[in-house]
């Protein structure tokens, strides 16, 4: 079962996408902070999925921290954000995101996405 870590600090649509993923599949494991995440990165993941907002660090941040690190520089990376501009978009390519969601999002889509995402690292997705 392939391993997704999930790091949203809204209570809600972290269980949302814990509910989904899980159903899709995926083992997920759930954090609220972006250094939640950062710990994680020691554990074997196939893919983050980081809101942009975060309390105490950014999406942007873990991304770059994570494209940094030797264990975790291929791994990809979805950012999840209501921010729509392009220089926003183009702020999340560059801390080396692999692709960059925009909420509200359906479900499907996201799942869809990510199996894509998982399929092109040659993994086999959902599984």
């Amino acid at each position: 079962m392939k391993r997704i870590v999930v790091a949203e600090d809204d209570p809600d649509l972290r269980d949302l996408l814990v509910f989904k993923l899980g159903q899709a599949g995926y083992e997920v494991t759930a954090v609220a902070t972006g250094r939640e995440a950062l710990d994680q990165a020691e554990t074997a993941a196939e893919l983050f999925l980081l809101d942009v907002t975060l309390p105490d660090m950014t999406g942007l941040q873990v991304c770059s921290a994570l494209r940094a690190a030797e264990a975790t520089r291929d791994t990809p990376v979805v950012l999840l954000t209501g921010r729509t501009q392009q220089s926003d978009i183009d702020a999340g390519r560059s801390s080396g995101a692999s692709d960059y969601i925009f909420k509200p999002f359906s479900p499907r889509d996201l799942v869809g996405r990510i199996e894509t995402l998982l399929a092109g690292a040659g993994e086999s997705p959902g599984r």
